[in-house]
């Protein structure tokens, strides 16, 4: 008699998203990390999205532009980034976040200098 197959319920399926999500919640934050550290490399210049996904990408090569969009999106939250808007913008929220411009603030020059600590973004 064949051994029966057990299927996958959705809820072991989401147990093992939840046990990848532990080693993927350090990744974030090893993404978020490297993203202060390049909009540093130009302090007080800013970058446009595409390539700060451009450069992440030398050094997570799997990064997604729907994962970054997210994390600039908390970065500006938390007010270590800010977003800057071109003259030329004729309405902000339509131009596409790959083409939208991100600086680093003040705070989040001392947060990628490690002169102050945030729990969220430590390894």
């Amino acid at each position: 008699m064949p051994a029966m197959r057990r299927r996958r319920t959705f809820g072991a399926e989401a147990r093992e998203k939840t046990m990848a999500s532990n080693g993927g919640a350090r990744q974030i934050k090893r993404v978020r990390n490297e993203v202060l550290v390049a909009l540093k490399m130009l302090y007080p210049a800013a970058l446009p999205g595409d390539q700060i996904l451009r450069t992440l990408l030398a050094v997570f090569p799997q990064l997604e532009w729907d994962q970054l969009k997210k994390d600039l999106a908390y970065l500006c939250e938390k007010g270590y980034v800010q977003r800057i808007i071109a003259e030329s913008e004729s309405d902000a929220r339509m131009t596409p976040w790959r083409k939208r411009w991100f600086r680093l603030t003040s705070s989040g020059v001392e947060v990628a200098d490690h002169c102050v600590k945030d729990k969220a973004l430590e390894i």
